[in-house]
């Protein structure tokens, strides 16, 4: 039996309205879809699949998300 990882996922919507996931800590691992339940279960799938691609993501801790203005 695999053990669980957790992973951190970064949700924003779009200028058409999809939400985009992406997960930081696994490099090009990103998906999209119209609604959040869809999305999580294709952000399930894909992190699987990056996982098969690379068995040793670096384990990153969430420190915070700041939205700056410029």
């Amino acid at each position: 039996m695999r053990t669980q990882r957790k992973f951190t996922v970064v949700i924003e919507r779009d200028e058409d309205d999809y939400y985009v996931a992406t997960v930081p800590a696994l490099r090009g691992c990103h998906t999209q879809a119209k609604n959040l339940d869809t999305l999580m279960k294709r952000v399930r799938e894909v992190i699987q699949l990056c996982l098969e691609d690379n068995q040793a993501a670096p384990s990153l801790e969430l420190v915070g998300i700041q939205q700056i203005s410029v």
